[in-house]
């Protein structure tokens, strides 16, 4: 695999806080009217391609648009979906300490991947400015079911879960395929409700709703198996798994263990981000459940919920650490989710993002001699 596929030791989860030129041009465009679409995107061009500028200039060989064309780093992509619509609410999801913007994924239609979805023009765009790998990120199958309440999937046929998830899995291996078809070598699927299933009080939820999460977990991975496993061999899909992340705050918490072995073994993901930067992740030990070859571990080590710059000595005793339960040669490094999961962004400055960026390269330099 790692001859073939686009692999590193330093990369990063894909959002990136938004300048302020963007956050302008967006509320001109979407809430005043006083600007078009066409100004606002060339607007997200430009900062676009000063993003790929500042992930380049900091040593990294995969760079992301930042997700700057997005609300949301995954009901963007849901919403453009055939048979998803997004609708506004009265009250917002509570995080520990903010509460999200009332926006909510409805099922009313049957599922599809359409030909023209906006996401595949905005990696094309991206891989034309960038000198590096070029890497999108999009949620992954099981936030269309997590995040959508039962009450809003509409379609009759939907109440039988086997068929609901048949007709995700359908539709993303058509996602698979599409982005492959635009030029995409390197597509992460942000699928973070496995990290979310780990956690005694989401798991009680789900229970309370007449769903097993055990249940849910084995059903999600065989999801993520099946759309991407036909994928061409030269294709990298990765996987990131944390437990929240909007304005600096978190929705869940709990070690790896409940989907540790789902997650490593029943995905056929290659590269996996995984959240370690607080000991709401819990311990390094369920790395051990990972099987010995080419897949890959992002450990997140580095935080993007405050400024505060980690040590590269502390990082380095950490993977002597992490290297006790999985081979040293299939971990990397990068931070433990994007800096801006919304166009709100995490509470520090782009200096400061910037700096965490250079220190995943540097970290991954010193204790691999490469990125």
């Amino acid at each position: 695999m790692l001859e073939k596929k686009p692999v590193f030791r330093a990369d990063h989860v894909g959002s990136l806080l938004r300048p302020q030129a963007v956050k302008d041009a967006r509320k001109a465009c979407l809430e005043d009217g006083t600007i078009d679409s066409t100004a606002l995107a060339q607007v997200e061009d430009e900062a676009i391609r000063q993003a790929v500028v500042i992930q380049q200039s900091a040593g990294l060989k995969a760079v992301t648009d930042g997700e700057y064309r997005r609300s949301f780093w995954h009901y963007d992509f849901m919403g453009h979906l055939t048979g998803f619509e997004l609708v506004e609410r009265d009250h917002g999801l509570k995080f520990s300490g903010a509460v999200l913007r009332p926006i909510f994924p409805t099922i009313p239609g049957k599922l599809d991947f359409p030909n023209d979805h906006p996401m595949l023009a905005h990696f094309t765009y991206l891989a034309s400015v960038a000198d590096v790998q070029p890497k999108i990120s999009i949620p992954g199958p099981s936030c269309c079911h997590f995040r959508t309440a039962a009450a809003d999937i509409l379609p009759a046929e939907y109440t039988d879960l086997d068929v609901l998830f048949a007709d995700i899995t359908t539709t993303y291996a058509k996602a698979v395929k599409a982005f492959y078809a635009a030029g995409c070598r390197y597509l992460q699927m942000d699928d973070i409700f496995f990290a979310y299933l780990c956690d005694p009080k989401i798991r009680e939820e789900k229970k309370a709703q007449g769903q097993d999460p055990d249940w849910l977990v084995t059903q999600y991975a065989r999801m993520m198996h099946d759309a991407i496993k036909d994928r061409p061999d030269d294709m990298t899909i990765a996987m990131h798994l944390c437990r929240g992340n909007f304005q600096s705050t978190w929705m869940a918490e709990g070690a790896y263990d409940p989907v540790a072995d789902a997650v490593f073994n029943q995905t056929g993901i290659d590269v996996f981000f995984l959240e370690y930067d607080t000991e709401r992740a819990g311990g390094l030990a369920p790395l051990r459940l990972l099987a010995k070859g080419n897949q890959r571990v992002m450990v997140g080590f580095i935080t993007t919920k405050s400024g505060e710059l980690e040590d590269t000595d502390t990082l380095r005793r950490k993977f002597d650490e992490a290297s006790k339960y999985a081979d040293l040669n299939q971990l990397g490094i990068a931070p433990q989710c994007g800096f801006a999961s919304t166009e709100e962004g995490n509470k520090l400055t782009e200096d400061e993002q910037r700096q965490k960026l250079e220190l995943v390269t540097e970290t991954a330099e010193r204790i691999w001699g490469s990125v």
